[in-house]
């Protein structure tokens, strides 16, 4: 089974390296997905940033996302590591759903995870 790095790697790490994210879309930074994600209880270790350079890059030759084949690369990508289920523990909201809305990208139809950053 795989274990998730203990030591987060913060925005203080990215910030100041555009090319560690070249396919982020306009007005998005690393810092804001950080904000995001202690929002939502998350801290981005090693394997988030991977996951969200790999959905930005996606998206960035991709002319329309679709749920299904967002899940089958980013399960191809992580497979030795865990895939899907590696993908899950991350992103407990969904990796499609919660990890796009931290990459600044649109939520493919028929990912959306309603209770992520609702308020009650």
């Amino acid at each position: 089974m795989h274990n998730v790095p203990n030591q987060a790697v913060t925005s203080r790490q990215h910030a100041n390296d555009p090319s560690e994210f070249p396919y982020a879309p306009a007005g998005w930074s690393p810092v804001e997905a950080e904000k995001l994600a202690a929002e939502n209880d998350l801290t981005l270790m090693p394997e988030h940033w991977e996951t969200l350079r790999s959905l930005q890059a996606y998206y960035a030759n991709t002319e329309e996302p679709k749920v299904r084949e967002l899940l089958d690369a980013l399960d191809e990508r992580f497979h030795a590591r865990g895939g899907l289920k590696l993908l899950h523990k991350l992103f407990p909201n969904g990796p499609v759903a919660q990890g796009c809305r931290l990459a600044g990208l649109a939520v493919p139809p028929g990912a959306l995870d309603r209770s992520f950053g609702s308020v009650q």
